[in-house]
């Protein structure tokens, strides 16, 4: 039994994809432990839910939730730390891991205190406890979750050592035997960069039998008689792929329904009255977030599945994001941006979706009409949707490959 670390940068329930990392090598045999980032009490107690009675621990390496004054303190002097690296880097251009995520140090203490057979970094921050437990002589990994360095806005890219990350992550592609993306295409774009081996290929799917789960419930729908269109991210706003739909509401021909499920920014409904008229802002309906266990059950509720990603930024342009497996986990037509990734997976899944021809609102909206106004066409993309995730796209095939990298990493010296 070999002892794995997954280091992670946030809350449990955030993250999907080291969540069946885990599930799939404790299944394996090994000893395998998930440390995160605590800073929400009620994520924290999803991340307890979900957790308990596993075959894995997970265990916060730093927890500031606002709950007592020493964990305020700790807050205060996490927030302190990385505003000083911030200061560091825009007045001496100096490079701080703090600039990444609130828990470098602590995750690095971590590495060094437990001696894992196996760490494998899921995020920035991780990226620097990684490549410095690799020169101490420990055996790493790394998930490329997103190509971290090009996962940034312009905007963004000018308070980011991108050049920083840029050589942490082609250390650990050209050195780590452990090496996974999201898709071929990320993949294939990785190993050509950093004149690297290409990683392995393990999608962000789930596990087909999760659809033995499905409540049947219908909690969100107002009007069976309407196609109903759904999208989902944890932050509901502009810049996440909303200005194409709302923009493309006032050309639809055929009446729909529209669900956004996510947590609301203010003044969301005001923006949408804005930019496709008040009729709308009223008939867009928005719902919570809800536990990881029932996303699957109020996703298979809907008809068309949404997934609106921009090809304008490298990282969101090759991978495949968790959505759009889970579409077709619950059995959804699926209408996407045509970014690289999403047409490697539509391509994989014939007769499951439409790729937009353009990222603009009235492609959009012929798209969707194409779907409302055609109820056998819906009916026959869904069902092909299903197949490919009980053929092709779930966690049960992929899951092997991930025990198969393990193994061959903890073989090596």
């Amino acid at each position: 039994m070999a002892r794995i670390l997954t280091l992670i940068g946030a809350h449990l329930c955030m993250a999907p994809r080291p969540l069946k990392e885990a599930e799939a090598l404790a299944s394996a045999g090994h000893d395998v432990t998930i440390a995160g980032v605590w800073f929400d009490g009620e994520l924290a107690a999803r991340d307890a839910e979900l957790a308990r009675d596993r075959p894995w621990r997970f265990v916060p390496v730093a927890d500031f939730r606002p709950v007592d004054a020493r964990r305020r303190l700790t807050g205060m002097r996490l927030r302190a730390r990385r505003r000083l690296a911030l200061l560091g880097w825009r007045m001496l251009h100096r490079a701080s891991p703090h600039l990444f995520g609130y828990a470098a140090r602590e995750m690095r203490g971590l590495v060094r205190r437990e001696r894992p057979d196996l760490t494998i970094a899921h995020c920035e921050s991780a990226l620097w406890a990684a490549t410095r437990a690799r020169a101490e002589g420990l055996r790493v990994g790394v998930d490329f979750e997103d190509w971290f360095s090009r996962d940034l806005l312009p905007e963004a890219r000018r308070d980011r050592p991108v050049g920083t990350l840029e050589a942490w992550e082609g250390t650990l592609a050209r050195a780590c035997t452990y090496c996974l993306a999201p898709s071929r295409s990320m993949a294939n774009a990785l190993a050509r960069t950093f004149d690297a081996p290409s990683p392995a290929v393990v999608r962000n799917v789930f596990p087909f039998g999760e659809r033995d789960s499905i409540d049947g419930e219908h909690r969100d729908r107002r009007d069976e008689s309407l196609p109903s269109v759904h999208w989902y991210s944890q932050t509901i706003g502009p810049g996440r792929g909303l200005e194409l739909l709302v923009d493309a509401l006032p050309l639809l021909n055929h009446p729909l329904q529209v669900h956004l499920r996510g947590r609301v920014q203010a003044g969301f409904r005001e923006w949408i009255a804005a930019r496709a008229g008040p009729r709308w802002a009223e008939n867009v309906h928005v719902h919570d977030v809800v536990p990881p266990g029932e996303l699957l059950s109020r996703i298979a509720e809907h008809d068309i599945g949404l997934a609106l990603e921009s090809p304008d930024i490298a990282s969101r342009d090759l991978t495949i994001t968790n959505k759009l497996f889970q579409y077709m986990q619950a059995g959804l037509a699926i209408v996407a941006t045509r970014t690289t990734g999403q047409t490697e997976a539509l391509a994989g899944a014939p007769g499951a979706g439409i790729v937009l021809d353009r990222h603009e609102p009235e492609a959009l909206a012929v798209a969707l009409d194409a779907l409302a106004g055609s109820p056998p066409r819906l009916a026959a993309m869904r069902k092909a949707s299903l197949a490919a995730a009980r053929t092709t796209f779930n966690w049960e095939r992929e899951a092997a490959v991930v025990i198969d990298r393990a193994e061959k990493a903890l073989g090596q010296p």
